[in-house]
C-alpha cells in the first residue's frame, strides 16, 4: 500500500511517544500523509501548547521537501542555497530538527514532526517513530 493509514500513523506516534517517555521529554507528535495533510497528532501531558503547530509544520515540511528538517536547516543558513526558505509558504517551513520524511519502498508517503524538547531530543524521538515504520 502506498498511502499511509491511520493505523500506521498511530503506531508511529506510539513508538515516538515511548521514546519521549524514555528520555523524559513530553512533546507534540504529528503525522501527515503524502499530500502534507494531517492524519494524527498527539500532545503528551505537559508538552507545550506552542509546539502543537510546530510539530505539524515539521511534519508538513519534511513531506513538502522530502528532507529531514534538520538537514533543510543546515542548508538554509546565510550563504547557503536555501537561505530564506523559512519565510516561504506562509511561514510554514520549519528549519530545525524534529521533522523526518516517512518512506515506503523508497517513496516518501508522509512526514513525522516532533516538537517540545531540544532539537536533539525532537530528532531522537522523530527517528524512533520513523524507524518503527
Amino acid at each position: 500500500m502506498s498511502t499511509l493509514t491511520l493505523a500506521e500513523a498511530r503506531a508511529i506516534i506510539e513508538a515516538a511517544e515511548n521514546k519521549a517517555v524514555e528520555i523524559g521529554q513530553p512533546v507534540n507528535i504529528a503525522v501527515v500523509d503524502d499530500g502534507g495533510n494531517l492524519i494524527a497528532h498527539v500532545r503528551q501531558d505537559g508538552a507545550w501548547i506552542g509546539s502543537v503547530d510546530i510539530s505539524i509544520n515539521k511534519a508538513w515540511t519534511s513531506r513538502a521537501f522530502d528532507i529531514q528538517t534538520k538537514d533543510l536547516g543546515e542548508n538554509s543558513q546565510p550563504t547557503q542555497q536555501f537561505f530564506g526558505i523559512h519565510s516561504t509558504n506562509g511561514g510554514r517551513v520549519a528549519i530545525f530538527a524534529g521533522g523526518v520524511p516517512l518512506r515506503r519502498e523508497g517513496k516518501v508517503i508522509g512526514g513525522l514532526g516532533v516538537s517540545g524538547g531540544s532539537g536533539e531530543q525532537d530528532q531522537q524521538i522523530a527517528e524512533a517513530g520513523r524507524d518503527s515504520f
